[in-house]
């Protein structure tokens, strides 16, 4: 909304009245109206529902400002709507829209995991998944990424060996099928040392790599990058919101820890999403890294990335979280 919609709503600038935020572009609620009416068209009044504010909340992750409780929330949606009573009334999404996205997802899946692997039965709408891509873009990206190896030894790794490993040395990846080499790179250093999972007392080579303006998919928080915002009727709304669950399997599939003895199997339905994102002309894919606060870029063609300067970082602790099973 504040980079597709607002510049072309005159905004002034200064401190928001709801939330305190200062130096950011201001409209009149009012002038969000079209807008909000066609994502409140998604929902339907029910005694058994919700507020629309908490249905904005948890389906697009919107009013999410520390300083927006749910009677601010609530006192701006107003505003926007110009209808004091229809934020104190109950919602329930609309039943005529749904996905079989995730049903689709999770039957394919299984079948290339555990039946067929190149000649599959089971088709996924691959024509609605694109769409759904589009609506992922990832942002404001760092130009900088690393990538790390444990030193063997006293050897430190020169640059042109911290890159993709050789086509024929490439195994199972998270992205990457076997003898398809990707460069998976992390955010900080930190983030590249953890991947490599360390232990405490090693030495990392941590390599830094110039990453040019790419076109990745973003899988981190789906529900926070989609924009319903973009859409022109109330119907296509309706159908994100219902294929959403579907996007967020897909990220959280991409995150999830796997085990080394089982990642030749475990990791196929991830690297045929990753193919399938290539080949819709991504560059690569962003995710949310499980070992640590940054974040995650496979990119596919590692010759987009230009190595710099390699650094040593002693591996001082490494930390164990553990719960009961």
């Amino acid at each position: 909304m504040r980079e597709q919609i607002f510049p072309f709503l005159e905004p002034d600038h200064g401190t928001c009245s709801f939330c305190g935020t200062r130096d950011v572009d201001l409209i009149e609620p009012q002038a969000l109206s079209p807008f909000f009416g066609l994502l409140v068209d998604v929902y339907e009044r029910s005694d058994n529902g919700v507020s629309l504010v908490e249905w904005m909340r948890e389906d697009w992750q919107l009013f999410s400002h520390p300083a927006m409780d749910a009677a601010h929330a609530k006192e701006l949606l107003a505003e926007i709507l110009d209808d004091g009573e229809i934020v104190r009334a109950s919602f329930v999404p609309s039943p005529s829209y749904t996905s079989q996205g995730l049903v689709q997802w999770e039957t394919l899946r299984d079948e290339m995991m555990y039946r067929n692997r190149w000649f599959l039965e089971m088709s996924l709408d691959t024509d609605r998944l694109r769409q759904l891509l589009d609506h992922l873009p990832a942002a404001g990206l760092p130009r900088t990424w690393y990538r790390a190896r444990i030193r063997a030894g006293d050897e430190t790794y020169d640059i042109d060996k911290m890159g993709a490993p050789p086509k024929r040395l490439a195994s199972h990846g998270r992205a990457n099928p076997a003898g398809i080499p990707y460069l998976y790179l992390g955010s900080m250093p930190e983030t590249a040392a953890a991947e490599i999972r360390p232990h405490t007392g090693e030495v990392a080579c941590v390599a830094d790599f110039a990453i040019p303006e790419i076109q990745a998919v973003d899988l981190r928080n789906p529900r926070r990058l989609v924009s319903p915002f973009i859409l022109e009727d109330a119907g296509a709304i309706g159908q994100l919101r219902a294929d959403l669950p579907f996007l967020e399997r897909l990220g959280d599939e991409l995150t999830r820890p796997v085990l080394p003895q089982g990642a030749a199997i475990d990791y196929i339905p991830s690297q045929y999403r990753c193919e399938f994102i290539k080949k819709c002309g991504f560059d690569g894919v962003v995710y949310r890294s499980s070992v640590s606060d940054g974040i995650n870029l496979a990119l596919f063609d590692p010759g987009k990335a230009m190595g710099g300067q390699v650094s040593l970082y002693n591996v001082d602790r490494v930390s164990v979280q553990v719960s009961q099973a």
